[in-house]
C-alpha cells in the first residue's frame, strides 16, 4: 500500500481530491503514469497548504463534484492527471 505515515492528513486530503476526479493515486504509481516522486510532491504541497480545515469541509460535501476548489494547491496537477487517466 502506498501511503504517507508522516503526513496522514495531507495524504488523505490529496487522495480525496484525486478521487473526485476519478484518479486513484496508488494505482497511478503502480501502473507507472505517476512517479512516486510526483506523488510525494502532491502530498508535500498539500502538507504546506494552510487550507486543511476548508479542504476537509469541502470534501465532506463535494461527493460527485467533478471539479476541485480554487484554493487547492494541487488543483491543476490533479486535473492534468485526470486527463491522462
Amino acid at each position: 500500500m502506498i501511503g504517507y505515515a508522516e503526513s496522514p492528513l495531507a495524504w488523505g486530503l490529496t487522495r480525496g481530491m484525486a478521487r473526485l476526479l476519478g484518479v486513484n493515486l496508488p494505482s497511478a504509481v503502480v501502473e507507472g503514469w505517476l512517479t512516486r516522486r510526483e506523488l510525494g510532491q502532491l502530498v508535500a504541497r498539500c502538507e504546506a497548504c494552510g487550507q486543511k480545515s476548508a479542504c476537509t469541509a469541502w470534501l465532506a460535501i463535494a461527493a460527485g463534484t467533478p471539479c476541485l476548489p480554487v484554493f487547492c494547491p494541487n488543483k491543476s496537477a490533479l486535473e492534468v492527471l485526470s486527463l491522462r487517466h
